[in-house]
Parts: C-alpha cells; structure tokens; sequence
C-alpha cells in the first residue's frame, strides 16, 4: 500500500448560524424549486428564487461527471447558500470535462469551482477558499476495482489487460490510478494523454468507468471512493487509513452488484472550491464565510426529502493553501500532463 499521506484533517471549522436564520431559510426553501439552466457544453440548475431587481446570480461548476449524479448529491449546498445569502441566486452547471472549466472560468461564464487540476493550472487566476470537509474528514481515496471472481490481485496484474479509467484529468479516476500503475512497474505510454503500452486504457467517467467492468467491458476500472465504495460488499474488509479517514465507508453495499477493490491510494485533499480573482463582488467573501461557517447541524436542514446523507459531498470548508495539493502537481508533472 502506498504511504500515508501527511496532510491533517483536524481543525475543521464549525461555527454555527443562529436558530432564528436557519428557519427562516428553511421556510424560504419550502416554496423553491430547481429548473434548467443553459450554457453551451454545461448541464446545470438554478433557483426559481429572488427579485430580478436585487439578486445576483452567480454559476458554480460542479465537478464533471454524470449530470444526473452530481447535481442531486449537491443539492443541499446550493439551498445552503441561498438560504443563508440574501441576494444569491446560485446557478450549479456540470461541465462535459475537466478541460472545459478553466476556459469558462476564465471568460467569467462562471464565477466558481471546485476541482484541484483547474485550480493547480493556474493557481494566479484563483482565491482559494478551503477544502471541502464531509463526515469529519477532508480525504478521499482513489481505489481500482475488478470482479470478484477475477485473478486480478495486484497492480501487475493488469498487464495485458482492459482498465476503465474517468476524465484524463480526474484525480483519482486517471492521474493517481496511472502514476501508481507506473510506479507498480507497468509501461503506461503516454496515458492519459495517449495511449499505454502494457495494458489497454480507456477514459470516460466515473460511473462509466465502473460499468464497463459489472458489462466485462474491461477487466479492472480505476475510480474514486465517492464512487466506488457502493459496489463494494458490506462486509468488505478495508486498510484501516480508509476505515478511519474516508467519508464515504457508510455506503458499502449500497449497489445491487459488487466489486472487489485490490489497490488504494494513500489519503487525498478532498476537492476544492475557489472563485476566479476577476470576480469582483462583496457576493465572493459571503459565499466564503458562509461555506466556512457552515457544520453538519446545518446543512442537514437543507437536506431534500429522501436525500441520502451517505452521498453528501459537503459539509464545511477547511482553509487550506495550494501546499495541500503538491501530491496532485508531482503526478501531473511526472506524467508530463500538460494542462494548458
């Protein structure tokens, strides 16, 4: 198993919004709904909410992935900051890929986002805000999957193998999977960003990645736990970094199928959330304070009904700095990923 990361989850700030606001917010939220918002190349949602006249919209890019998937888990945050802001009308759009988040950024078709490789490509044009915490942690893992009747056990099992990887920029689901597939000794070529010598690679997304191997579309997938711990059995063993760190155990055996994990990563920074510096509004601070302000006690009052609290990407924001990201940059930079 790799070695233990050093960054340190403690510290999350918790504090609280008063009782009186929280249900005023909440009353505010009963009569609201999500609708369809578009921008070229983006699946999105807004609020239906607030005056025309004194409300300003604001876009956050959520991280790509399946639309369908995402936009439901962030939910309770995008009613968290309209609640808790007057004013805000917030506006959640999924990118096609992790490509197309810089460029919306940067021709302010967005204000927000919150994935690490955006943020590490260019860290001038960015205000970090923190590292979103959820179930107390501010980690997740990248972890590679197979059937649990294949004789996969172990990294260099995968030569001469099919492996469904996500984005060619995801963090766990391509850069981490394909440097520790180097690492293991295996010729990955010019992967992502070409093709890999030892086995045969394909890139799509998480859920996707996951499919191929329940559709024996490939032997072996690579993935992140947000997402793949739900194929995983319920009784299903785990290093005890991952019991104790990862937020997303509470979801084991939550799929009808099930997979077998055989390698993990050590603990990664969550993803972060960060507003492009061009951005000038008194709107950016409040949208900081409050997702620093926030704790569990408070975003579980903007839980819809029959929200599965297993799945919740957020709960409050650690304030972190770019230092938190290095294992990020030294991946890109051996891989000779250009993110230009």
């Amino acid at each position: 198993m790799a070695p233990t990361s050093e960054v340190d989850a403690s510290d999350v700030p918790t504090t609280t919004t008063s009782t009186e606001k929280r249900a005023l917010s909440r009353r505010r939220f009963a009569a609201g709904a999500l609708g369809a918002a578009g921008l070229t190349g983006m699946a999105g949602c807004s609020s239906v909410l607030g005056n025309a006249d004194s409300s300003e919209t604001i876009t956050m890019l959520l991280t790509p992935d399946t639309p369908s998937d995402v936009r439901p888990q962030y939910q309770p945050v995008h009613d968290l900051l309209e609640g808790e802001i007057d004013g805000l009308d917030l506006e959640m759009k999924v990118p096609q890929d992790y490509s197309a988040v810089r460029p919306a950024l940067r021709s302010e078709q967005a204000e927000i986002g919150m994935d690490d490789v955006t943020l590490i490509s260019d860290p001038d044009m960015m205000d970090l805000f923190g590292t979103a915490v959820t179930g107390g942690t501010a980690f997740y893992f990248s972890m590679m999957l197979t059937k649990p009747e294949s004789d996969i056990d172990e990294r260099t099992d995968l030569e001469g193998r099919s492996v469904a990887f996500a984005d060619r920029l995801s963090t766990s689901g391509s850069i981490f999977a394909v440097y520790a597939l180097k690492e293991a000794g295996l010729d990955v070529g010019d992967a992502p960003d070409g093709p890999p010598v030892d086995f045969d690679g394909t890139w799509s997304n998480h859920e996707d990645a996951v499919q191929k191997v329940i559709n024996d579309d490939a032997d072996a997938c690579c993935t992140w736990t947000g997402n793949g711990m739900a194929y995983l059995a319920q009784d299903q063993e785990l290093p005890e970094e991952v019991a104790n760190q990862d937020s997303f155990v509470g979801n084991r055996g939550s799929e009808s199928e099930t997979l077998r994990p055989f390698w993990w990563s050590f603990p990664i920074p969550k993803q972060p959330i960060y507003a492009r510096q061009s951005w000038d509004s008194p709107m950016k601070e409040e949208i900081r304070q409050t997702l620093i302000d926030s704790d569990r006690e408070l975003i579980e009052e903007y839980l819809p009904e029959d929200y599965n609290e297993d799945d919740l990407p957020f709960s409050t924001l650690r304030e972190t700095t770019m230092d938190n990201y290095e294992p990020v940059i030294t991946r890109l930079n051996d891989l000779g990923i250009e993110l230009g």
